[in-house]
């Protein structure tokens, strides 16, 4: 008996021992850190693609990849990205390992049903990869008709791989929201929960609504492709427009998926180190919601030169305007946050500035594409690749090293060395925007994406991009290595290193295997600095 009440006060990481007991686990805990290393090996397969097609690029000629190359690279660092590391990413990894804590929790509430979702990942992921080996696929990310129209193998696994993903982002989202409403710790109210659950809330509606629609679209076009069924493919009497509306319908709310909870984590890491109340709390939440809500309703703003009427372009111009709003009240509350503030430029908090100030490059560039005059000419110019980066890897992507910085003495219970992480952060700052940034000049010149050819006028464009990427993938591994090291040599973790207020940083580092040795009851908001201060 004694040890086993020894054994519920032992760290997670040292509960048990073994591969074995790591494959059959149920702790979060644990099942969050597997995602974080999956997501970690696909980013760096999915950023090797891009750096590969990148270097293509350094001149209008053939270097070293033919056009069928490019194509295959493209379309595996767009699938790789999208699917295994962007839409998973925050939730699956950081959400997991925090969401349980930040409420007081032991677990989820559905332990076994998150193992399962680790799996359907694991398993998507593999027969990702096998599609590799099978075939070439070639078909871009979007998996449009009718180039996804194919008997290729390559595609069709590629599809299948999709679909099983879907799954285990809809069973993840749906163990969130369960979770959020019955196993909250006494005392946390809804305006008592951190903002990174209210961000976490909102992608479970977005994820559990959304993807099934991706589920059904990939359905057809399998069942087209093996029966010669006509849905898709106009020859058969199909329609290939209506394969766009389908995937938008999902993709759209998916960015929100991408994007939104990085909000959660740049609330978590500014309230932090200003050592100040989130301002406008409420409102901060709501627009996380808001943004769920709304993200429905404007998929057809990537169809403007598809064809659609002139009363559907203005209604989607109009409500991509409208998603401004709740984006923008994100924006000026962060800002009104850190005015005053007790700012201290840690590691986490440079990555969260450079959230803020991406994210705001992403959401104005976004705002320009809605406006219909100007996106016909934009429309498939690398003006949209960067748009769509500076919130996909600008922000989400930014936002989530800057949460694994900041939880990582939590995960671990060990410090990496500041002094390096605050390089690498800078590196990365300065790497990603003289990649993409550039970009946006050449696609408001007319530059097209995904040419494998190119005027000679934009071969400076593409070197100042190929330099960007140099320095952003050092930066990136520099921080990766800090990380690791750490883990292995750090100094060991205080149990809240950052002085900050929500129930994660009210345990252990790393957290005993049940996260409390005591139910914690909750008294105060998240961010009480104001009310400590009075």
């Amino acid at each position: 008996m004694i040890a086993h009440v020894h054994h519920e006060n032992i760290n997670y990481l040292k509960a048990s021992k073994g591969l074995k007991n790591w494959l059959i686990t149920v702790d979060h805990k644990r099942i969050g850190m597997m995602y974080l290393a999956s997501i970690l090996f696909f980013f760096i397969a999915g950023g090797t693609f891009a750096g590969l097609f990148r270097f293509e690029l350094w001149s209008p000629l053939k270097n070293f990849l033919t056009p069928d190359q490019y194509n295959q690279f493209f379309t595996l660092h767009g699938v790789i990205m999208v699917f295994l590391v962007v839409v998973p990413g925050i939730p699956a990894a950081l959400g997991n390992f925090i969401l349980p804590i930040q409420i007081g929790a032991k677990d989820l509430a559905f332990p076994k049903l998150n193992l399962t979702s680790l799996y359907l990942y694991w398993i998507g992921a593999a027969i990702a990869l096998y599609s590799i080996v099978a075939g070439h696929a070639d078909q871009g990310w979007t998996m449009y008709a009718p180039y996804s129209l194919s008997r290729n193998p390559a595609v069709l696994y590629m599809m299948i791989a999709a679909f099983i993903l879907g799954f285990s982002s809809i069973l993840t989202g749906l163990n969130f929201i369960v979770t959020m409403h019955n196993m909250r710790a006494p005392g946390m109210t809804w305006y008592r929960m951190p903002l990174f659950l209210w961000a976490m809330y909102a992608t479970g509606i977005m994820q559990i609504f959304a993807t099934p629609v991706l589920a059904i679209t990939l359905i057809l076009l399998l069942l087209e492709n093996f029966f010669g069924i006509g849905i898709f493919d106009p020859a058969l009497g199909g329609d290939p427009l209506l394969m766009q509306h389908f995937f938008w319908f999902y993709s759209h709310p998916a960015v929100y998926i991408i994007v939104v909870p990085g909000f959660g984590i740049a609330s978590e890491i500014i309230a932090a180190f200003s050592k100040k109340d989130i301002f406008g709390y409420r409102f901060v939440a709501y627009s996380s919601v808001a943004i769920a809500i709304i993200g429905f309703v404007v998929w057809g703003h990537h169809m403007f030169v598809a064809g659609q009427s002139e009363l559907a372009d203005s209604i989607f111009s109009f409500l991509t305007f409208f998603t401004a709003v709740p984006s923008a009240i994100k924006v000026f509350n962060w800002t009104a946050t850190l005015y005053k503030g007790s700012i201290d430029l840690k590691t986490p908090m440079l990555y969260a500035l450079q959230f803020l100030f991406n994210f705001t490059i992403g959401g104005l560039t976004g705002i320009i594409l809605a406006i219909l005059s100007v996106d016909i000419h934009l429309h498939d110019t690398y003006f949209v690749v960067s748009h769509f980066h500076y919130v996909a890897m600008g922000s989400t992507m930014i936002a989530f090293i800057g949460g694994i910085h900041y939880w990582w003495p939590k995960m671990t219970g060990k410090m990496y060395n500041e002094k390096v992480g605050q390089i690498a952060a800078v590196l990365v700052f300065i790497g990603f925007n003289t990649t993409f940034f550039i970009q946006l000049i050449m696609g408001s010149q007319g530059s097209p994406r995904r040419y494998y050819h190119y005027q000679d006028q934009f071969q400076i464009h593409h070197q100042v991009s190929t330099i960007g990427f140099v320095i952003l993938a050092t930066g990136l591994f520099m921080a990766l290595f800090n990380l690791i090291a750490s883990f292995f040599n750090g100094s060991v973790a205080p149990a809240n290193p950052w002085g900050a207020k929500t129930l994660e940083w009210q345990t252990d580092s790393p957290p005993p295997l049940y996260n409390f040795k005591e139910t914690p009851v909750v008294t105060h908001g998240p961010y009480a600095f104001e009310t400590e201060k009075a």
